[in-house]
Parts: C-alpha cells; sequence; structure tokens
C-alpha cells in the first residue's frame, strides 16, 4: 500500500499539461517526436502554438504513423524556426522534403540506438506517446521499440504523452518506468492512426505467387510494408504451408491473417512460441491483435535486426519492395532518382542475414515497368541505375529479383549470368534494348540465350 501510494504521489509530482511541456522547449533545441505509433499528438499541438517565438529548432523522429503532418511544421513556415530530419521516410516527410524542410538520416536502421547514445547527437528533450502507467509505475511503450530505448538514453529531459488507445505489447524492454521519466502529460486519447493498404493488383499476384512458389513449411518470414506482403500472407494462408513463424522489422496485417489461417505458430529455435518484430502499423485489426498478447514479441531493432540473429533462425525468408534494379544486380529501394521516398530500414541486414540461414532466401520484388510522370513506359530494369538513384543493396548481397514474369536468383552469378536473368524477368518490350545495352557494357555473351 505504500509502495502504491508513493507512486501516486510521484505521478502527480510530475503530471503537467501539453503547454507546459511546450514551455520547456527553449531555442536551438534538438527534440525527438517519437516513433512510429508512438509520436507525439497533445505536446506537438502545443508547440505548434508557440510557432512565433521558435528559432533554431531540430526536430527527430523514426518512421512516424500519423494521420496527418506534425502540427509544428504546419504552424512554422521558415528553418530558421524549426527544421526537421527523419530516420526513415514517410509520406509526410517526403512532402516537407520536396518543401525544403526535411532532411534523410542515412543510417542503417539497426545502429541507432547505439548512434543515439554514443555520437553526442544532442537530445534535448524526447517526447512520445505511451499507454496509461499500471500499478507498479510503469508505462507500456506499445509496440514500437525500436530504437527508444537509444532515444531515451540519450535524453536530456523525457517527458511521456500518455494514451488510453495504445495497446499493450508484450516483448523486450517495452516498459519505461515512472522514476525514470521527467514528465507526464495525459493525452485527449487520439486513436492510432492507421496503415490501410490497397488491395493487391494483378501484378502483385503473380508477384506474390512466384515468392511463394518458393517458401517451404517451417519458414519464418519477414515482409515489408504494401499490398504485395498483404498478398504473400493471404497466399500463405490459403496454402498448404504450415507451421509459419515471424521475425520481422515491421509487424502488419498480414500476420493477423496467417495466424486467423492457424499457419503461424511461433514454433522457431530462437525466441520460440514468439512472433518477434520492432516496430508495428496497420489497421485497428492488428493494434488488438496486438493488445496484451504474449505470442507477440516486440524487442529493440538493435537485436530484431541482427544479421547474427537472423541467421541462427534455419529456413528464414525475407521478402521487400525495390524501386528499380540493374543489370548487375544492383537495388534501389529508397530514392526515385534525387528523390528521397524512403529509408534503408533493415532490407540489407534481412537480405544478408537470411543467406546465412540455413535454408534461407530473401527476395526483392518490383513490377517490370511503371509509368513515369510524362506518361511514358518505362522499365525498372535498367541497364545501370539513374543518376541521385540509392544503392540500398549491393550486387554482392543481392539474392533473388522478382517480377511479375520470374525469380532470378543472382546469388554467385557472373555479370552476364546476372545480366541474362535479369532480362529474362523484365517487360518483353524492353529486352531486346536491355540486351543491347548489355552489350556495350560488356556483360553480355553472342551465346546467351533467354530463358
Amino acid at each position: 500500500m505504500y509502495k502504491v501510494s508513493k507512486i501516486r504521489e510521484e505521478y502527480k509530482k510530475k503530471l503537467i499539461t501539453a503547454e507546459q511541456a511546450a514551455a520547456m522547449v527553449k531555442n536551438g533545441d534538438r527534440l525527438h517526436f517519437g516513433l512510429g505509433c508512438g509520436s507525439i499528438v497533445d505536446i506537438d499541438k502545443a508547440i505548434a502554438a508557440r510557432a512565433d517565438e521558435l528559432k533554431d529548432i531540430t526536430v527527430l523522429s523514426t518512421v512516424t504513423i500519423r494521420e496527418k503532418p506534425f502540427e509544428t511544421y504546419l504552424a512554422t513556415s521558415s528553418n530558421d524556426q524549426v527544421r526537421f530530419a527523419s530516420a526513415h521516410f514517410n509520406t509526410f516527410d517526403r512532402n516537407m522534403n520536396r518543401d525544403g524542410r526535411c532532411w534523410y538520416m542515412p543510417m542503417m536502421f539497426c545502429e541507432l540506438p547505439y548512434y543515439w547514445v554514443n555520437n553526442d547527437c544532442g537530445i534535448d528533450i524526447a517526447m512520445f506517446q505511451v499507454a496509461p502507467m499500471d500499478e507498479h509505475g510503469n508505462f507500456n511503450l506499445g509496440p514500437q521499440v525500436a530504437d527508444m530505448w537509444g532515444v531515451i538514453k540519450s535524453a536530456k529531459k523525457v517527458i511521456v504523452e500518455v494514451n488510453e488507445n495504445m495497446p499493450i505489447a508484450h516483448g523486450y524492454q517495452t516498459q519505461l518506468n515512472l522514476f525514470g521519466i521527467d514528465y507526464v502529460v495525459e493525452g485527449s486519447n487520439t486513436p492510432l492512426a492507421e496503415l490501410k493498404t490497397k488491395e493487391p493488383s494483378e501484378i502483385d499476384k503473380k508477384i506474390a505467387r512466384h515468392v511463394v512458389d518458393r517458401i517451404k513449411s517451417h519458414s519464418t518470414l519477414q515482409l515489408g510494408i504494401g499490398s504485395l506482403p498483404l498478398c504473400i500472407g493471404k497466399m500463405i494462408a490459403d496454402s498448404d504451408l504450415r507451421n509459419i513463424n515471424a521475425h520481422t522489422e515491421m509487424f502488419t496485417d498480414a500476420y493477423v491473417d496467417l495466424f486467423d489461417a492457424g499457419k503461424l505458430t511461433g514454433n522457431k529455435p530462437v525466441d520460440k512460441g514468439k512472433a518477434v518484430y520492432t516496430f508495428a502499423g496497420g489497421t485497428k485489426r492488428l493494434y488488438d491483435f496486438i493488445d496484451d498478447n504474449p505470442i507477440c514479441c516486440n524487442a529493440p531493432v538493435d537485436y530484431v535486426n541482427l544479421i547474427e540473429t537472423i541467421a541462427k533462425i534455419d529456413n528464414f525468408v525475407s521478402v521487400n519492395s525495390c524501386i528499380q534494379v540493374d543489370l548487375y544486380g544492383q537495388v534501389c529501394s529508397e530514392s526515385a532518382g534525387h528523390q528521397q521516398i524512403s529509408g534503408t530500414g533493415g532490407q540489407l541486414d534481412f537480405v544478408l542475414g537470411a543467406y546465412q540461414s540455413t535454408g534461407g532466401q530473401s527476395f526483392l520484388c518490383t513490377p517490370s515497368t511503371r509509368v513515369n510522370a510524362e506518361g511514358k513506359v518505362e522499365s525498372l530494369i535498367s541497364p545501370v541505375l539513374p543518376p541521385g538513384a540509392i544503392v540500398t543493396t549491393p550486387r554482392t548481397a543481392t539474392n533473388y529479383i522478382v517480377t511479375e514474369y520470374g525469380a532470378a536468383d543472382l546469388k554467385g552469378k557472373t555479370t552476364w549470368e546476372r545480366a541474362e536473368l535479369l532480362v529474362g524477368i523484365a517487360h518483353p518490350d524492353f529486352r531486346d534494348d536491355l540486351i543491347k545495352e548489355a552489350e556495350k557494357m560488356g556483360i553480355w555473351r553472342n551465346t546467351s540465350k533467354l530463358l
């Protein structure tokens, strides 16, 4: 009883309003606005209300999942007031980037916890949403541990914004104690932002089929975001495959489909019985599934994305989307020319880890073509990557490249063998031109024949 009373007393001491939290922001501060569904809402609005007073503020964030942009961005118009930096671009980051207000931090996701703590990054105040405090004084971080402990440890001041809608996430290092923070703001309990995925296209279905046909029972899946992973999850759910496990950077609705179909068992040697992830994003159905569910295991990104962790899991299957591939097997997954689209995330970690797994394989998927801004159809398998395109996965690491025309295993292949395989899964309308370019580049043999 004494302990409970002491916790309540401490809570009252640290309880402040969003406006009081915003008043603590000083000119020149570096602020972290949170991660995933845990990015702040009420404190953000309160800081925005001080827009005219702000100068030389930097706002940091990682993979935020929101219904709309930061209010602090909408209320300011100059980098002299507030500038933004993101460790993983989303739609709002891209728009801010086009506006000259946001920049990408090129980092391996798994390195962020170490970076925040060991590189004098100077976070003055960390602010993020949590679930309500339990009787022991613990706040649950919700389904986004990822790099949050690096942020917390490096911040000079920590302010949590309580949201009753935040799911209780089981896992490793998911609790933050009242005595480890500076202030508490009781938020307005805004419903968590949902990521609703488009229905898979016919091309998505063809690509998914090439992947699913190569997956065996007793495999562990890492699925990326979008309609294609959702399609793969549904195909596996409707298949004869069994004992499918999860170890993934992002936990999505695809895994709920697998669980509902009786496919997701967690029967693997590492973290047995657990579906492991480092952050989650999807629909309310996903958040309800995670809430207080011991099968779901949220863990820090420097564990989940660690190559050594992935490699210990037999039959590991990594599936991610990419933007463009060249005939050398270099993969761009984060930019369209000079325009930053997404982030490096953990793609390379999972590509490398899956290959080192006994029976493992990785798939990088893209449609064979797209329609560009001028309305012209262009091949997404190109002789070389265009200027500005970022190499996310180098040719030395690439395993399977998949389009609607097939899956090309590039591992261990020579440059001319790679060119032949990639031309074979390019759109037929572009194959002759790709062959001509490969000949000029010296990576095509006269005896080469398309499969």
